[in-house]
């Protein structure tokens, strides 16, 4: 678990230590806001604050490095370009003129749910006042006669107060709010091909972080994930999996989101889109998303790199410039090699985030790394922030870009991600690959099946041993099996076909022998419980 950082040096050194000690145990086992306009549709997928964040596990750094001979990589080929912004506690977050950002090729989907909010923001208070706006489409096929939403804060006590619901311009009073599920009895059923408006205001008591929480607010920090209602796939039914001690449990449709933000002067945010001004309101637009995620902050320092149109912002704070500019040019060689890989990037931006978390989570557009991966950087690649950090950074494609049901198939994003990994570094840092296996994988002995959902794991190294490190393992026996350009094609195809929608274990293995027709029936016994 991640320290929470302090300003004072003494406080650090305690709380390295203390975390020194957590991470062997790891090895070991308020005015209503005006009325919103209209906006183009967009499409995306979310994240689960309320669950431990995603067990990227790690070990102390250098623990194989005395067994692998350092490797002092080749300069990349095109090094993103590095500027350095401190941003005093007086002045506001840079912006991106909408300007000179291309419009996402996606923009402008009708039958996509979208979502517009305006929310005022109190960093001192912690209090968040929203109005939201939900266009729902409904794709489902049959007459609808409720719609569920997730309302993730309302499993934190007193943290979320709904105030109103309106469909269609009416007060809307047969509804249920039990846990994290608001159901919406409608007084008409919704029929096939028809769109519906709803809007909620309601208040954020946003909650104090505990230990493995994301969602919340510690000393010097305010981070919003999964903090907004949005109405949850329908898939033969509502998809709404209870929580997990460990992983996920949400699944998500992808989504155009539109927040308009008010907060305090001096006040730093990261957001999962560029920021724009819209009068009083400091707008972000994020098309074809599965969530929007924000983190705040009075002490960010801010820097940034490009590669080709994407802009990549990353945020952190004061005594860890080194790690930031390292770990920058890593983030811009990852979102280079995925695109040339897989598919563009799906989104206008990246933001990264220094946070006192367990290791590292990924949203649409914005990724989360623990302090203390910050804090064990002394450069290169071979490290927890350069794994971790670039896995999070894969997620946007597996993940965000093709989503998938997290609780009950997770190694479709988890092993993906994973061996993604292996991917870049073969393509930016060869002579790390034997590093990288031991390091990362085969250090932890992964074992079991593959597919293993997030509920049937007996404790969370199982789990990940199962679903992210002998998944990596799965694909690449896959890959040798196959080819490496026939398995390059089918992840390139695999990436194209499942865009913006939900891809299943048997939508992977149909399209791979669709695009190759080889037996893998022995590899799939082996690693799988249910054969495909």
């Amino acid at each position: 678990m991640t320290l929470h950082r302090c300003t004072t040096p003494f406080t650090r050194v305690l709380r390295f230590a203390y975390f020194a000690s957590l991470i062997a145990l790891l090895v070991a086992c308020a005015s209503p806001a005006p009325s919103a306009p209209a906006f183009a549709p967009f499409v995306l997928v979310t994240q689960d604050p309320n669950a431990s964040p995603t067990p990227t596990p790690f070990q102390p750094s250098g623990a194989i490095d005395s067994v692998i001979p350092s490797f002092t990589p080749e300069p990349p080929t095109a090094t993103p370009t590095l500027t350095q912004t401190a941003i005093p506690a007086s002045s506001t977050p840079t912006t991106v003129s909408a300007a000179t950002v291309a419009p996402p090729p996606s923009a402008g989907t009708a039958s996509r749910t979208n979502y517009i909010l305006y929310a005022t923001l109190d960093f001192t208070a912690h209090t968040l006042d929203v109005e939201e706006t939900v266009r729902y489409y409904n794709n489902t096929g049959i007459a609808l006669s409720d719609i569920v939403l997730s309302i993730q804060p309302n499993l934190y006590g007193n943290a979320f107060l709904l105030n109103s619901i309106t469909q269609d311009n009416t007060a809307l009073t047969t509804y249920t709010l039990d846990g994290q599920r608001l159901t919406l009895n409608l007084s008409q059923p919704l029929q096939p091909n028809s769109a519906t408006t709803l809007n909620l205001k309601f208040n954020l008591n946003i909650p104090a972080k505990s230990s493995g929480e994301i969602f919340g607010y510690d000393f010097n920090q305010i981070n919003l994930v999964d903090w907004y209602p949005f109405v949850v796939p329908y898939i033969n039914g509502w998809v709404l999996h209870d929580p997990s001690s460990f992983g996920e449990h949400l699944v998500y449709d992808a989504s155009d989101v539109e927040l308009n933000l008010k907060t305090d002067s001096g006040v730093v945010v990261a957001a999962s889109a560029p920021s724009e001004q819209n009068g009083d309101w400091t707008r972000y637009r994020l098309y074809g998303a599965r969530t929007f995620a924000l983190s705040a902050s009075n002490e960010f320092l801010v820097s940034e790199s490009t590669v080709g149109s994407v802009v990549i912002r990353s945020y952190y704070f004061d005594g860890y410039q080194a790690a930031n500019d390292g770990f920058l040019v890593i983030a811009g060689e990852a979102v280079s090699t995925f695109e040339a890989n897989f598919a563009p990037y799906p989104y206008q931006s990246l933001a990264i985030v220094q946070a006192d978390i367990h290791d590292g989570q990924e949203y649409d557009g914005l990724v989360m790394l623990a302090t203390d991966f910050y804090a064990q950087y002394s450069g290169g690649a071979r490290n927890n922030l350069a794994t971790i950090g670039v896995h999070e950074i894969a997620h946007q494609w597996w993940y965000g870009l093709v989503g998938s049901d997290q609780a009950i198939e997770p190694w479709l994003d988890e092993a993906l991600s994973t061996y993604s990994e292996r991917i870049f570094y073969e393509n930016n840092y060869p002579g790390n690959i034997s590093w990288w296996w031991q390091f990362r994988v085969d250090f932890f002995k992964p074992a079991g099946f593959v597919d293993m959902p997030v509920y049937n794991a007996g404790s969370q190294r199982q789990y990940v041993n199962a679903v992210y490190l002998n998944g990596a393992h799965f694909i690449d026996e896959l890959r040798e099996r196959v080819g490496y350009g026939n398995f390059a094609k089918f992840l390139k195809t695999y990436a194209e076909r499942y865009s913006r929608g939900h891809a299943t274990p048997e939508n992977f293995f149909a399209l791979l022998r669709e695009t190759i027709n080889i037996d893998i029936s022995d590899l799939t016994a082996r690693y799988f419980s249910t054969q495909y």
